[in-house]
């Protein structure tokens, strides 16, 4: 009776595994895929299929999540596979070919990781934020400057609201950033602020004003290193000592000197601090968190995605940033779980003073596009509002 036991258990597993390992085969091409191309690919288990001819190599790896998944070869010489379960929402990935890694030739290509590179669209729930709809579109406008600052000549890219080009009016203006690895074209392409601005005014949920997206880079090489969390010192792999790097760098004599009056001179903004704000994830808001810091005069919203906390007591001179400061808004992936668990008592510090401060924290996503995209949903009507 044991014997038979165990045997019906085991075949019982062994049909459990196979049931497991079967893949759903509606398998459909995303908005991140190239026009005209078959793959890559995404199931409704959220997997993800890459397909490449290379008939000559010995082993091709989809990379993806920091997981590296095995293709297989037909006969014909064409590589398929797919990965595991991948989380809602935009993922940069890359194909692994007898250990060089490369774009797949299917899909669009994104800046991010310090290279353009492969990126796919995780089909969402609410999708339906950035989708584009048939309202009334603003402008993704890309334009050239010459920064004193830097000696050179620099690409800034700048939304501008439905109608701007048929009016008169000034707008008020938002300087947004990006993260690290990443450029300027980061918030249009994979982060949809165009679209999630058009849809939002709309709807009549924000106020139209003007988006500003520079290239805020900064050279790691003489960034400070210390042991990672419980390693011993001289073993383990170096980690980043975030506080006692400059972020901000260059960028803020970039920004305030150059960027500023190069947006004021050539647009019609209000040039002013109550219709002036930053925000940034990750890199970007702890570069605004540093720049609002040394310049409490200069924004009266400030935003900060998956990119730490920002309290009061950080500003030197807060009375001057109290005398126009209307908002301090930060944001986590709920699976950025130290951060996400943080942020809800420093906004209570805000509003302790009289400056508005509000916390959000993105429902099953960590730190990626799609905590970013709604951070900027939810943060966009909280700005510019008439008193």
């Amino acid at each position: 009776m044991k014997y038979k036991s165990l045997a019906v258990f085991a075949m019982a597993a062994l049909t459990s595994g196979i049931c497991s390992a079967q893949v759903s085969e509606d398998f459909k091409v995303t908005p991140t895929t190239q026009q005209g191309k078959q793959y890559p690919q995404v199931n409704s288990e959220r997997k993800v299929r890459v397909s490449i001819p290379a008939r000559e190599a010995q082993r091709v790896q989809l990379d993806i999540g920091g997981v590296k998944y095995d293709l297989k070869k037909d006969t014909s010489g064409v590589w398929t596979g797919e990965s595991a379960p991948q989380d809602e929402g935009f993922h940069y990935y890359q194909l692994n070919i007898d250990g060089a890694s490369v774009p797949d030739p299917g899909s669009l290509y994104f800046f991010g990781a310090s290279r353009w590179g492969s990126g796919i669209e995780v089909p969402s729930k609410d999708q339906d934020f950035f989708a584009m709809k048939n309202v009334p579109h603003g402008q993704l406008r890309e334009n050239q400057y010459f920064s004193k600052t830097s000696n050179s000549v620099r690409r800034v890219y700048i939304y501008t609201p439905p109608g701007y080009d048929n009016n008169s009016k000034k707008y008020p203006v938002l300087y947004l950033q990006h993260g690290m690895g990443e450029n300027e074209t980061g918030w249009g392409n994979q982060g949809h602020a165009n679209l999630i601005m058009d849809n939002l005014i709309a709807e009549g949920k924000a106020t139209p004003f003007i988006i500003v997206m520079e290239n805020s880079a900064v050279d790691l090489s003489g960034m400070p290193r210390r042991p990672r969390p419980g390693s011993t010192p001289g073993q383990g792999a170096p980690g980043p000592s975030m506080n006692s790097f400059n972020f901000a760098g260059q960028f803020e004599r970039i920004l305030i000197d150059d960027l500023i009056p190069y947006v004021e001179s050539n647009f019609r903004v209000v040039a002013n601090q109550k219709q002036r704000a930053m925000a940034g994830l990750s890199m970007g808001g702890m570069q605004t968190r540093s720049i609002v810091k040394t310049n409490p005069e200069k924004f009266s919203y400030v935003g900060l995605f998956s990119s730490g906390t920002f309290s009061p007591s950080e500003i030197k001179d807060i009375e001057l940033f109290k005398k126009a400061g209307k908002l301090v808004f930060m944001s986590f992936g709920s699976r950025e779980a130290a951060g996400a668990a943080q942020i809800g008592a420093v906004a209570e510090e805000w509003n302790a003073i009289g400056i508005k401060g509000v916390s959000y924290v993105s429902p099953e996503t960590a730190h990626e596009w799609h905590s970013w995209r709604r951070s900027l949903y939810e943060f966009a009507p909280l700005l510019f509002k008439a008193k």
